[in-house]
């Protein structure tokens, strides 16, 4: 894809960097969550068991896998794609485990939805196939 205009490319620059600092922020937010359960700290199976889960350092581990691989799934440019949708299906079992259990909407339940779109915004950003596929203006 050739640009023909000055500011065109600009912004085209700008948008990619900024997808790059956002996905940048997720990437490191789920690396701190997912080495959390791999720990497992107390605080990560005492609210996984708050939640309806097994309490157990081995389901926190497993818990703690699946996001680290869904996460570097998402940081490497050739299956970010495919990351950013493993990483919304996992979220929207969070989501679905908040509700639930009525846990304050703002705060606890909608988290999942800003990761999401932080996730989706920094991809769009990112990578051109996407903004392609899902053209917001022309």
């Amino acid at each position: 894809m050739e640009f023909t205009e000055r500011s065109t490319t600009i912004s085209s620059s700008r948008a990619v960097w900024a997808g790059r600092v956002l996905s940048g922020l997720v990437i490191l937010f789920l690396i701190f969550d997912g080495g959390i359960k791999l720990v497992p700290l107390d605080v990560v199976t005492e609210t996984t068991a708050q939640l309806g889960y097994p309490g157990s350092a081995n389901f926190a581990r497993f818990l703690g896998i699946l996001t680290l691989v869904c996460t570097l799934l998402y940081a490497y440019p050739r299956t970010a794609v495919l990351g950013a949708i493993l990483l919304t299906g996992y979220l929207g079992g969070a989501i679905a485990t908040h509700v639930r259990i009525a846990n304050p909407l703002f705060s606890h339940t909608l988290f999942g939805v800003y990761l999401g779109l932080m996730i989706w915004g920094g991809l769009y950003l990112r990578d051109p196939r996407i903004r392609a596929l899902i053209p917001f203006s022309r």
